[in-house]
């Protein structure tokens, strides 16, 4: 009896071991300097072609808000265009957080689920999924500027 309890405590214990050798052997391994490179690369490339084209739209004679708004509506249809093409994707998963935190991230994030659940329909499909990854967003930016909002109107009247 006690031999068993011993031998089923030591298959566990193996069990455990060889558990621990799967995960350590599926886990990917990060390498935090290149990932870091990698983001500040694809996010100032991203940056600099906003730079681009506000200089542009403000050389074309637009005011400074409606060239940013024109740089902010080209960068998004670019995004698009490129999940659309499958290219976005690439450049995220290449770039991190470069490619994801820019508004063009935001914009491949709603499209993405659009393109990936068409097939199902445009209400059951595209409708009910386009915001999936987006729709969180959206929801703590609003209630955190609601709840921002309230705290200025309280204490930063005084300022």
């Amino acid at each position: 009896m006690l031999s068993n309890e011993i031998n089923d405590k030591k298959a566990q214990e193996m069990k455990k071991e060889n558990y621990k050798k799967y995960v350590k052997q599926k886990t990917p391994v990060h390498a935090l300097g290149t990932n870091m490179f990698r983001a500040f690369l694809t996010g100032g490339i991203v940056c600099t072609i906003g730079e681009f084209l506000l200089n542009w739209c403000e050389n074309m004679g637009m005011t400074k808000e409606i060239g940013g708004s024109w740089c902010s509506l080209i960068l998004v249809f670019l995004s698009v265009l490129l999940t659309g093409f499958n290219i976005y994707p690439k450049i995220a998963k290449w770039g991190g957080a470069g490619a994801l935190v820019p508004i063009t991230g935001f914009a491949n994030s709603v499209a993405a689920p659009a393109i990936e659940y068409k097939k199902e329909g445009q209400v059951m499909g595209i409708g009910c999924k386009i915001f999936t990854i987006a729709g969180p967003v959206i929801l703590y930016g609003i209630f955190t500027s609601w709840v921002l909002g309230i705290v200025y109107c309280i204490f930063g009247k005084g300022v």
